[in-house]
């Protein structure tokens, strides 16, 4: 067999290991951008724990289609950027949506939440979710409420008897 064609599986194997181990990966056209923007959104993803790739749209379908994700090949046209996230589902989303704001140029194309491929406004709904610490701060508060709540009655009875007492 050929180096260059054991380089290319080695490629595809590795796609399809990415693909499967992800939480969430963001497929997204770049094209129009200008160098200092690609380099911002790949820092600011980097930030996140997100890794930015830019893959041969053939070896990516091949690697789909090894993972078990063959319906993410029809956004596969024209040049792609690649986000996978192994951690936080919402991350890559969120930044790439925020850019995508900022930069008109920047398109998302789909992605893939949990191991089901997902539509681009799928992908957008993803991002408009709070982040993992931002629900578990509104887990934490719900939870705290209750206690919070029979404090302040405790606290305003006794503060009624002190009156009356008084």
């Amino acid at each position: 067999m050929s180096k260059v064609l054991e380089a290319k599986q080695a490629v595809v194997t590795e796609i399809a290991d990415k693909l499967q181990q992800a939480a969430s990966v963001v497929v997204v056209d770049y094209r129009g951008l200008t160098v200092a923007q690609v380099t911002e959104l790949r820092k600011q993803l980097r930030e996140a724990g997100v890794e930015f790739k830019v893959y041969k749209n053939s070896m990516t379908r091949r690697a789909t289609e090894t993972a078990g994700l063959g319906s993410l090949n029809e956004h596969l046209t024209g040049p792609n950027a690649i986000a996978f996230s192994t951690e936080d589902v919402v991350a890559p989303a969120k930044i790439l949506n925020d850019f995508a704001k900022k930069n008109e140029k920047l398109e998302i194309k789909a992605g893939v939440i949990e191991g089901t491929v997902a539509s681009a406004e799928d992908v957008k709904a993803l991002a408009t979710l709070p982040s993992r610490e931002g629900l578990l701060s509104m887990l934490l508060s719900v939870l705290q409420a209750p206690v919070r709540n029979f404090a302040l009655a405790t606290k305003a009875v006794a503060e009624q008897k002190e009156e009356q007492g008084a």
